[in-house]
């Protein structure tokens, strides 16, 4: 019962969202705690949620104040050179600045957080997608996937609940996954490549200023949006012609195709009145100790973003005026994300509670044909990819993976092959509704997440398996 329970609940939950019927904040608390009547545990609802949101709550102190952190170093001009430089390297072509987003996502990611590595991919690479009229949903899905491939470091996290989780040595599960992970990097750069070959032939190119007019190699030229302020964008260049298609799901309000120009997305203006040049080095030694400091857990994560956030503000805007309006100036992208985090804990809380989770697991644990036990670091690998979107990371590794370990090991596989198949499934996990680090990433974006979840996820279960395939081919799963 509590099976058929938990699969209906989130079955309901990604269909509604999809469709956009319900808002994801109202989905994750009004359908779990409708489920959990439904399952005759209404009287413990409260005891459910305070728990999910007890163990939900430094991620959501994480968020705000990294929301804050990064927020303050867009406003001062930290990233302003990053954009500059990427708008170079694109040349205003859809194909490169769709890979620059994988590329980007994918260095970023090296220091195992997704939520920064979102917030600084969507910072640089937003005003490009407004000023071309790219689709958004294709930026937040390349972006996730990059990072969830990336998620697999040691220091993601992962890695170490497997390590942690099977008595085993990081090193030894991660370091033979190398040559597999890069396979699906690669992958990535190579879906992110097609997918800005349907964008150019959609929107065509650019004409930049300054630059010589391009060949019309994929029809003729477009600007970024219609009427003048597409125009007064592209500083008055000529371009002339249609895009050819229609996106596979339509840009978010303000996505470029209401002729914002490129000066009139606010936070990268580059004139404005928050730019701090004389300080840019200090921001950036900032930036680069508290990315070393959260590689090497000097503190925990919510406490250094906590700490940098103050110090940012202190130092860039000593007077308390200036303070409050930087404040104010995030605090909607603060709650929005914060209040989703805590939303999604009445869902993490009611799935774990009401023993949900280990009956989904335990049911697809014991669906596995007994012939199969010779396989079961395959059969791991496809299960990694339902068990962590449907789940955390934690559920996955610490309640799953033992089972799968102790199954594999009566038939002779070797933990370390089930604890390195487990982990493809992390280029799916990262769209996840259960990750706070996607609200982020839609957030920021303005992308509806039921648009993301409908382009992302067969993008994203395609990398995975393209993953676990390279480990069966290498023989190293």
């Amino acid at each position: 019962m509590l099976t058929f329970l938990g699969f209906a609940m989130i079955a309901t939950f990604l269909v509604l969202i999809m469709l956009k019927k319900m808002s994801p904040v109202a989905a994750l608390v009004l359908i779990p705690a409708l489920f959990c009547v439904f399952a005759g545990k209404g009287a413990h609802l409260g005891d459910y949620v305070i728990d999910g949101v007890g163990k939900l709550a430094p991620t959501a102190a994480m968020l705000m104040f990294a929301i804050v952190y990064f927020g303050v170093m867009i406003d001062v001009g930290l990233f302003d050179p990053v954009v500059r430089g990427i708008l170079r390297f694109c040349k205003a072509d859809p194909v490169r600045v769709v890979v620059g987003t994988a590329v980007l996502a994918a260095i970023v990611s090296l220091d195992g957080d997704g939520s920064t590595t979102f917030m600084i991919t969507v910072s640089a690479m937003y005003p490009l997608y407004k000023r071309l009229g790219l689709s958004l949903v294709v930026m937040t899905g390349v972006a996730a996937t990059a990072n969830g491939v990336m998620n697999t470091l040691p220091w993601g996290g992962p890695t170490a609940r497997a390590a942690t989780a099977l008595k085993l040595d990081a090193a030894d599960i991660f370091v033979p996954m190398i040559p597999a992970l890069a396979v699906g990097l690669v992958f990535v750069f190579v879906l992110a490549y097609v997918l800005g070959l349907r964008e150019r032939r959609r929107v065509g190119s650019l004409v930049m200023p300054g630059e010589e007019e391009p060949a019309q190699e994929a029809g003729e030229l477009v600007t970024a949006g219609a009427g003048a302020g597409a125009e007064a964008a592209a500083g008055g260049s000529r371009t002339t012609g249609t895009g050819g298609g229609a996106p596979e799901a339509d840009p978010a309000p303000g996505s470029g195709r209401d002729g914002d120009a490129f000066g009139a997305v606010q936070g990268l203006a580059p004139h404005r009145p928050t730019l701090r040049p004389r300080l840019y080095w200090f921001n950036a030694a900032l930036t680069a100790a508290l990315l070393t400091a959260m590689i090497m857990e000097l503190l925990p994560i919510p406490v250094l973003f906590l700490l940098g956030a103050a110090l940012a503000l202190t130092v860039n805007f000593p007077h308390m005026p200036d303070q409050k309006a930087r404040i104010a100036a995030h605090a909607e992208n603060v709650l929005n994300v914060a209040g989703m985090v805590f939303a999604a804990a009445v869902f993490t809380g009611v799935l774990a509670g009401t023993g949900m989770v280990k009956h989904m697991a335990d049911w697809l644990v014991g669906a596995v044909p007994e012939g199969m036990g010779p396989h079961m670091a395959l059969v791991t690998g496809l299960l990694s990819l339902p068990l962590t979107y449907f789940m955390s990371n934690d559920g996955f590794y610490f309640g799953v993976l033992p089972v799968l370990a102790e199954a594999g090991a009566a038939h002779g596989v070797p933990p370390l092959e089930i604890a390195r198949a487990a982990l493809v499934g992390q280029a799916l996990h990262m769209s996840s509704p259960l990750v706070p680090a996607v609200y982020v990433l839609v957030g920021m974006a303005g992308v509806e997440f039921g648009d993301h979840t409908r382009f992302t996820v067969k993008w994203a279960a395609l990398t995975s398996l393209v993953v676990l395939g390279a480990g069966m081919l290498f023989g190293i799963i």
